[in-house]
């Protein structure tokens, strides 16, 4: 039995929950804290009906590598925008360990697994990119194996994963090597979730565009695998200083300040991406107010969020008189300090990160805006619109 403190009231971890639920987990909800009673790895047990994973990307990965694992038949499916997500990339891999995935044409969702009697085979999968879902699925699905599955990764990935479970890891030669087998054991835990940084990206900048701002924001995870916007907004000379670093389990975690500044252009490399990903869209805002161009490249993955987030910035940007250019796996914007704003209408493409971006963006219009299907922000943070009326008032 586990116990989550501070366990996330939005939709995507709520998904989650429901979905071990019908893999045979007890859960018990109080307030902000839930209790999980595990069932083991030979106690999954087969759904009763299809496994909906809501518009959670991460529990589909996630889950496929325990379905995967365990042997049992399900299928695991999402609402439209997920139903649109590829998922080759992890079909690939589980399907070299043994598993039997059937999907729509190009590996898209619903996925439907077969029962398996066989346990699934060890293998050593080297990243062919930098994504921390796709090294979570297959350590996942090596847990249930006798013999131990290597993920090899040459570009840092958020490691919460290997973190929490305690799996081996051994770094070589520039490379990191996790390792996962049945003989490994899950620990059962207590711990409490940090603050998530990808919601506390978006009073950054807030904070960094809007004058006279002051804004503290406390308990915020800073996992240097996670937080790769905050090295780039100080880069780009935002006023943001860290206080009372501590650890939560075996997060690092840290209060943060943020004051308004004047911010310099900046080239996000293709090596800053996977620890940046989620926050690019909010760092494109940044951007329209630096003095002078900025870049994002190497961010082709963009396309295929919950949005086509690349044509998504570059939307709502527009929209408002801010000059951009976009490329194939990136975005060039023409960024001025001191920019008046046009107010627009923006639609949100029912993209949380859309959304809230599209409303920080608004703070600085000349006029009213609107978000469009603004109600996206709930699968991230749905305290989000209630945040911002505290400190825009």
């Amino acid at each position: 039995t586990s116990v989550i403190e501070n366990y996330p009231v939005a939709e995507d971890p709520q998904t989650a929950l429901r979905c071990v639920e019908q893999l045979g987990a007890r859960v018990e909800r109080s307030d902000r804290q839930i209790t999980i009673s595990g069932i083991g790895r030979n106690g999954i047990k087969i759904p009763d009906d299809v496994i909906d994973c809501g518009n959670s990307g991460t529990v589909m990965r996630l889950l496929s590598g325990i379905v995967a694992g365990s042997g049992i038949s399900a299928v695991l499916t999402g609402d439209a925008s997920l139903s649109g997500r590829p998922m080759k990339r992890i079909i690939d891999p589980l399907a070299k360990m043994g598993a039997v995935i059937k999907a729509a044409e190009g590996g898209f969702p619903p996925l439907v697994f077969e029962k398996r009697v066989r346990p699934l085979q060890p293998i050593k999968f080297r990243l062919p990119v930098a994504s921390a879902q796709l090294k979570s699925c297959v350590l996942l699905a090596g847990l249930f194996g006798r013999d131990a599955t290597q993920v090899i990764e040459s570009v840092p990935s958020r490691n919460h994963t290997e973190t929490m479970l305690r799996l081996p890891v051994t770094v070589s030669a520039g490379e990191t090597v996790i390792s996962s087998r049945r003989a490994i054991e899950i620990p059962a835990q207590t711990l409490a979730i940090p603050g998530d940084f990808s919601a506390a990206a978006f009073w950054l900048v807030a904070g960094s565009i809007t004058k006279n701002s002051n804004i503290s924001i406390t308990g915020t995870g800073v996992n240097p695998t996670r937080c790769a916007a905050l090295h780039i907004l100080r880069r780009m000379g935002a006023d943001i200083t860290i206080n009372n670093e501590r650890k939560s389990g075996e997060e690092p975690v840290a209060d943060l300040k943020v004051r308004s500044a004047r911010l310099n252009p900046v080239e996000i490399r293709p090596d800053e991406i996977p620890n940046a990903i989620d926050e690019l869209p909010v760092l494109s805002v940044a951007m329209a107010f630096a003095d002078g161009v900025s870049r994002i490249t190497g961010a082709e993955e963009l396309r295929f969020k919950e949005s086509n987030r690349l044509a998504a910035i570059e939307a709502i940007l527009t929209s408002t008189g801010v000059k951009v250019e976009a490329q194939e796996d990136g975005i060039t914007i023409y960024g001025n300090p001191d920019r008046i704003v046009q107010s627009a209408r923006h639609d949100s493409c029912h993209d949380h990160r859309i959304a809230m971006s599209a409303a920080i963006l608004s703070l600085k219009a000349d006029g009213v805006s609107e978000v469009w299907n603004a109600d996206a922000a709930a699968v991230s943070y749905p305290e989000f619109w209630s945040d911002i009326d505290i400190l825009s008032s």
